[in-house]
């Protein structure tokens, strides 16, 4: 079975990611089956993907080209309805939130799909990016993370029915809208608990270090990492590095989660 993976292309790092998808799929072995990838622009583009990923690049511009280009509401209906294998790198994490703080209301609208909140920028300005090892639960050895302009999980927010109306009353604050998985098939793939699956620790320490009243022995780390159901998200760009094992990982989540809704 030939499995089409999308990126979206509408703004941002799609390139890289498609770079490293296939290189990645190369150095899968073989009896993983193949990939073919695709740059996603339109609704049409999106009808043909089994997976898709959400870039790193400016969460505003995407979400206003996207609606401009009448693809938002197909986007959730990829995501939220359907429950297709997603992955939202750093902007592309932002999107897939149900909240997002530090935004003007009205100034963006989310996708969905992930039961966080996150606050965009939380590392500063371009000029603050950094570069970190990155202890990650579904790899062996460390990670080495790029943080430009990065979002972190803020709060891990209950799984309900409907949208998360207690972020909606908080200043600043965007709500993705309310969708219903289509079927069983798409239910089971939501997944009822956010997994977190990778922090960044130092930073309350590093903190209190530099003088700031911080409790340093609170610092459990950023949330830069998470995983519902078959929807991922990190805060940085494994697509602006060389290393394919998070792409490697990803393609064969996205593998095992067709073959679960084919059984």
């Amino acid at each position: 079975m030939t499995v089409t993976v999308g990126v979206l292309a509408l703004q941002g790092a799609f390139l890289e990611h498609l770079v490293l998808l296939r290189n990645a799929a190369v150095r899968l072995n073989e009896k993983q089956g193949s990939f073919n990838f695709i740059e996603v622009r339109n609704k049409e583009d999106l009808s043909q993907c089994d997976a898709l990923i959400i870039p790193g690049g400016e969460s505003t511009t995407i979400s206003l080209v996207a609606a401009q280009s009448d693809l938002l509401e197909p986007l959730r209906q990829f995501v939220k309805v359907d429950r297709r294998p997603t992955w939202g790198t750093c902007a592309g994490l932002i999107l897939l939130a149900e909240a997002a703080n530090a935004t003007k209301k009205g100034g963006q609208e989310l996708i969905g799909g992930l039961d966080v909140r996150v606050n965009r920028n939380h590392f500063g300005r371009q000029i603050e990016s950094f570069q970190a090892d990155l202890n990650l639960q579904f790899l062996d050895d460390k990670f080495p993370g790029i943080f430009i302009r990065a979002p972190i999980v803020e709060k891990i927010l209950p799984n309900i029915s409907g949208s998360q109306e207690s972020e909606q009353r908080l200043a600043d604050t965007v709500v993705a809208p309310s969708r219903t998985a289509k079927d069983d098939a798409a239910r089971a793939a939501m997944g009822s608990e956010v997994e977190v699956l990778g922090t960044l620790p130092g930073r309350l320490r590093k903190a209190a270090k530099q003088g700031a009243e911080v409790n340093a022995e609170d610092d459990v780390g950023d949330i830069i990492a998470v995983r519902q159901g078959n929807v991922f998200g990190t805060s940085f760009h494994p697509e602006l590095t060389a290393d394919t094992r998070i792409h490697q990982w990803w393609l064969r989540e996205v593998q095992a989660a067709l073959q679960r809704r084919s059984v």
